[in-house]
């Protein structure tokens, strides 16, 4: 069967893979419907992502369809459709002892240490499956992204009333604003691209948005919406170095900075400014199981719209040449989905 592999930065190649092995305990064989391309896999691609590592099969945001299971395994049948829980943990590390499996000492994220789901059919462990009989392919798809908006804002913890930063307005940033939304706390986005923010005007109904000039433009238009106060939680997720530096100017006395977005760089700050402030730093990394399961019932009930995510869609054999294109914030994309049937 036939896969698309990133050989090196800025390299796809389609290949060809022999057909998966019978699912064994604990495992499912699933069949690939759709593929997200998310803020990662243009990290690959363009060679930024300090955890990817090369020739490797990307996609780890799924929408599938379970085709066999093995033994033991109780929680999907054969017709399930399901969104992935790419994380494939140890389970026996320090972190998943401590339930944090989604930055086991042993992680091997799909379509980043491992193959991913750009492949026709593949063998995972089934507990890594979160079954819908109600979301589309497209929905469960989408569900792996706003896991990480989800966990971010559990990390960073804004309550309802509080002024609340997100520092860029891709895919993960759109995540995040998601979930600051659900908590009632009163949202600013920032970003460059001016497109961008109307996106989060006009579809994700968020009201108040900066766009990036320069530091001193910036820094008073905050205080403006905050009477002076600035922000006291505010989330990276450009996967900027310059911008996690600078993120450290916005966030308010006795705030939360939350990074997002990972990058291969350092990032510095100024201590008197960290300590004057007495901030709280927070990385984060991934979701946990209980995020997917939250997501999917969320987008079950309606309360959250994925429509307005999907902006760019490709069949699997033009993936290679349409790529490229989704690197550029010019282009508009917002999400760009793979459809592995077409």
């Amino acid at each position: 069967m036939k896969a698309i592999q990133l050989k090196e930065p800025g390299r796809f190649e389609q290949i060809a893979i022999d057909e998966p092995a019978k699912p064994g305990a604990g495992e499912a064989l699933v069949r690939v419907h759709r593929v997200g391309v998310c803020g990662t896999d243009i990290s690959g691609y363009l060679g930024k992502m300090p955890f990817y590592s090369y020739p490797r099969i990307p996609g780890h945001e799924l929408g599938v369809e379970v085709l066999e299971v093995g033994p033991d395994v109780v929680n999907v049948k054969a017709g399930d459709r399901c969104s992935v829980e790419p994380y494939m943990n140890c389970q026996r590390c320090f972190a998943c002892r401590r339930g944090g499996v989604n930055c086991c000492e042993n992680l091997q994220v799909l379509g980043v240490h491992t193959d991913g789901g750009l492949r026709p059919r593949f063998v995972l462990p089934a507990r890594k499956l979160h079954k819908s009989e109600r979301l589309t392919l497209d929905q469960l798809a989408l569900v792996e992204t706003l896991g990480i908006g989800c966990h971010a804002v559990n990390r960073g913890d804004p309550k309802a009333g509080e002024n609340v930063l997100v520092v860029g307005a891709g895919p993960i940033g759109l995540s995040v604003i998601e979930f600051v939304k659900l908590t009632g706390a009163t949202l600013t986005v920032l970003d460059l691209n001016q497109q961008r923010l109307d996106f989060c005007k006009r579809q994700m109904g968020v009201q108040h948005t900066i766009r990036f000039i320069d530091d001193a433009t910036v820094l008073q238009a905050m205080k403006d919406q905050t009477d002076g106060a600035l922000y006291p939680v505010v989330f990276d997720a450009t996967g900027s170095p310059k911008s996690m530096c600078n993120a450290f100017n916005y966030v308010a006395h006795t705030g939360r900075l939350v990074f997002v977005g990972i990058v291969v760089n350092e990032v510095s700050f100024s201590d008197p400014l960290f300590h004057r402030r007495e901030m709280t730093l927070f990385a984060s990394r991934n979701a946990l199981p209980g995020d997917f399961d939250r997501i999917i019932k969320l987008i079950e009930d309606g309360k959250i719209d994925t429509r307005p995510w999907i902006t760019h869609r490709s069949p699997f054999a033009e993936l290679i040449g349409n790529f490229p294109s989704y690197t550029k914030p010019e282009t508009g994309v917002i999400k760009a989905m793979v459809e592995m049937d077409g």
